[in-house]
């Protein structure tokens, strides 16, 4: 009996040690470090893109404690990549992210980075004057969703010009961007709608009359054209690193603003974009690199009306709706870096 006794008082310590043992890994679970975790940014090689570059170049990603990884999309893929969970976050065209919000886009933009980017161009000698002159003209543009066509679109509504499927005054026609100028030179298009840094080089080199810019024309030009983004997962799960990248991207743009000789400079040294640092510049400084939230928001609700107007938004969709749903506010991000 006593050995039974004792025996029975064995098994049950056991059985009681194995029970903390079970608790108390129950209590310690596996740490997860927002420190550890590495975002993947996705960009291009566009120039207008700088804030991208000098994040990394200054240091700004580093200063804000965040890990990243920079992944090279083909233009215009960048939708693509994100949808697909390749990356994380991105930089883009605010007009050109309207059309994919509205079809189910999953992202969130978290500031607008800067102004100008998309020209309207003829040739010198075409006789074409005004955007009005543009009435019964063929325009070519890189494609039918693009920031320029976008651009287009708005201008030559505000100028009397009919560009929506019931009263299309104009005849948009698709070529590849490199393609565009020759397409100009050799009569195909009567005019050009291209963003820069292609839109500068074809007016340099073809003597091209700017009609438009956004960079430079009322009240285009105080509408801001370029923003930082993040996907839904990471404004939803991780906030505190879409505000760090937030922050960081703010930072370069900021410097930017400052700084466009010195920037340009860079960007061709360590190949982030080709072509003369010293032309680049110039293009540069025609934008104004003044991060602003509240820029970016209200410029979504200003263009997103009007593409609805024009007939590149459904006469159905709830625009007041998109706009408010395409923003994330973040904690901890100023709405301006000066």
């Amino acid at each position: 009996m006593f050995v039974k006794k004792k025996m029975a008082i064995i098994a049950l310590t056991v059985i009681f040690s194995l029970l903390l043992t079970a608790c108390g890994q129950q209590q310690q679970p596996v740490a997860t470090k927002a420190d550890d975790f590495v975002l993947k940014i996705g960009y291009s090689g566009s120039l207008c893109e700088a804030p991208v570059h000098m994040a990394v170049e200054k240091g700004y990603f580093a200063e804000e404690g965040l890990k990243v990884e920079l992944i090279k999309l083909a233009p215009g893929t960048n939708f693509e990549a994100i949808t697909a969970g390749k990356i994380d976050a991105s930089f883009g065209l605010l007009a050109s992210l309207m059309q994919p919000l509205s079809n189910g886009l999953p992202i969130k933009v978290t500031t607008g980075l800067h102004t100008g980017c998309d020209k309207l161009l003829v040739p010198k000698d075409s006789g074409i004057k005004t955007l009005a002159d543009l009435k019964g003209k063929r325009i070519g543009v890189p494609s039918m969703t693009s920031s320029p066509i976008i651009f287009a679109k708005r201008a030559l509504a505000d100028a009397g010009v009919g560009v929506s499927e019931k009263n299309m005054q104009v005849e948009f026609a698709v070529f590849n961007a490199s393609d565009l100028p020759i397409a100009l030179k050799n009569g195909s298009v009567d005019a050009l709608a291209m963003n820069d840094p292609t839109a500068a080089v074809a007016q340099k080199e073809y003597e091209l009359i700017t009609l438009a810019d956004s960079a430079v024309t009322e009240p285009y030009k105080n509408q801001y054209c370029c923003s930082a983004y993040v996907n839904d997962n990471l404004a939803k799960d991780r906030p505190e690193i879409a505000a760090k990248y937030t922050r960081a991207m703010q930072k370069a743009s900021a410097y930017i603003q400052k700084n466009q000789d010195e920037v340009a400079k860079i960007q061709v040294e360590k190949k982030w974009v080709a072509g003369d640092a010293a032309f680049n510049a110039k293009v540069l400084k025609t934008y104004n690199y003044v991060p602003s939230v509240k820029g970016a928001y209200d410029a979504f609700g200003i263009t997103a009306k009007q593409l609805q107007q024009v007939g590149m938004l459904g006469s159905n969709m709830d625009v007041e709706a998109l706009h408010k749903n395409s923003f994330i506010f973040l904690k901890d991000v100023q709405d301006s870096v000066q």
